[in-house]
């Protein structure tokens, strides 16, 4: 980490990050993360994001800043939405949804950064870049952005909430019935959380098939944990006993498919789709399946 501390005046009349910009010899963004970390203090007082400073303000601070994530413009990033404050992506099947180690590259969220830079002030962890929640490394499909953080904020209360519509794409071994529902609890680290899960099928061949799921809620695993204690775990998720992967796939098919909210800035209902990669296509048009 960056540790960042001391203090100066204020020549008066300057905006605070760009003061502190010149002040620290950092870049505005960064200034402006240390704003919102709560790691600078103007006359005593926690300092707000754009204000100005008068003339021999006293600024302090005293900020260990995170590793900043590496921006990867290479990295191909398939936008599905975008607007001056929500966008929404679809993620590869194979990438992490952002990094846990510091330096790390490859993830959905270096990809996202170099696109939305902005994005690591939305999001209370930079690393994040923005991204509102997170898919497993081997599920594809949507994940939304936030370029601000009150959008950010406002996501993440619609998401606790429920208030998102999340459905998927799932390949299931079994023989699920033509559709149905659970509530039963996740048990995870010895707490029970709550999770709601219900499904239909959409087209079944021998001991597989493919499931339109709905979550209300967005407990970690919560389609593998529930599909699996059903007795229709996805295919090839040994993880939860769904045995090897299915056709030419080298993984298990979940797709973050459709995307459902209020906007949070213009209050108009968004809906989104990603149709399914292409490998997963393919896969299902091997085994005789019929797609949505």
């Amino acid at each position: 980490m960056n540790d960042h501390h001391g203090t100066f005046r204020a020549s008066g009349g300057e905006r605070l990050d760009q003061a502190l910009s010149r002040a620290l010899g950092i870049s505005v963004a960064r200034a402006r993360r240390a704003i919102l970390a709560g790691g600078v203090r103007v006359e005593g007082r926690r300092a707000r994001k754009g204000e100005r400073l008068s003339a021999g303000a006293r600024v302090a601070v005293d900020w260990a800043e995170e590793p900043v994530l590496v921006e990867q413009p290479e990295l191909p990033l398939r936008i599905a939405y975008e607007d001056g404050a929500l966008a929404a992506v679809v993620k590869p099947a194979g990438w992490a949804t952002h990094p846990l180690r510091p330096g790390e590259t490859g993830t959905l969220a270096n990809a996202v950064a170099a696109r939305w830079p902005e994005g690591a002030l939305a999001s209370l962890a930079p690393r994040e870049a923005g991204l509102c929640h997170r898919l497993d490394r081997e599920t594809s499909g949507l994940v939304l952005v936030a370029r601000r953080r009150e959008v950010w904020l406002a996501v993440r209360a619609l998401l606790s909430r429920g208030a998102v519509e999340k459905d998927y794409l799932a390949l299931a071994r079994g023989t699920p019935p033509s559709e149905g529902r659970t509530e039963a609890p996740i048990v995870a680290r010895g707490i029970a959380r709550p999770a709601r899960t219900s499904w239909r099928t959409i087209d079944r061949r021998g001991d597989l098939a493919l499931l339109a799921v709905r979550i209300e809620t967005g407990v970690r695993w919560q389609i593998r944990a529930h599909l699996a204690a059903l007795g229709f775990p996805l295919a090839g998720d040994p993880a939860f006993g769904g045995g090897p992967p299915p056709g030419l796939l080298d993984r298990h098919l979940l797709h973050a498919w459709k995307l459902a909210l209020v906007h949070p800035v213009s209050g108009e209902r968004l809906a989104l789709a990603a149709p399914l990669p292409d490998d997963a296509l393919v896969c299902l048009a091997e085994l005789g399946l019929r797609g949505p």
